[in-house]
């Protein structure tokens, strides 16, 4: 079963390279457009890119279920920009955020694409996913503690009526 082991690895890269791949798109998509640019203009080498789709902005149907199980139903429509580049190696990369900024999805594209090569993703996974990572747990941790300050603790008191 040779074939079955190398099967087998295959699978388990591509998944780790999968879901790392869509931590940092989530990242991108969630990220301020200013630490974008401000990441875009931090790098050394900026790449040539054409774009694959030009960064337009549209609406999404959003889909649930209540409770997070059963029936899907239709919640609502969003906005969502999305951008697809290539870059000159040929690497085709993929943008969305749910924002008019087309250009937070053209850099949200162009940084997919550059982190989708193993030589470049060592050099700049720190430069590109860390901050943008440590920001988001600062947003979560500063949600969490505006929404425990409204919390309302209830009790009940006893009456002695035993």
């Amino acid at each position: 079963m040779i074939g079955g082991d190398f099967m087998q690895r295959e699978a388990e890269t591509c998944s780790i390279d999968t879901e790392r791949r869509r931590r940092w798109l989530g990242l991108f998509a969630k990220a301020r457009l200013s630490a974008l640019e401000a990441t875009w203009e931090a790098l050394e080498e900026k790449p040539e890119y054409r774009f694959i789709r030009p960064p337009e902005t549209g609406m999404v149907m959003v889909r649930a279920r209540a409770g997070g199980v059963g029936r899907r139903f239709n919640a609502g429509e969003m906005t969502l920009s999305r951008c697809v580049v290539q870059l000159d190696d040929g690497t085709t990369g993929y943008g969305y955020t749910s924002s008019r900024h087309g250009r937070h999805a053209e850099l949200a594209a162009i940084f997919d694409a550059l982190l989708q090569d193993s030589d470049r993703r060592n050099r700049l996974e720190p430069i590109l996913v860390a901050p943008l990572q440590e920001a988001e747990v600062a947003r979560r941790a500063a949600r969490a503690e505006k929404a425990a300050a409204t919390r309302v603790e209830f009790f009940t008191m006893v009456r002695g009526d035993d």
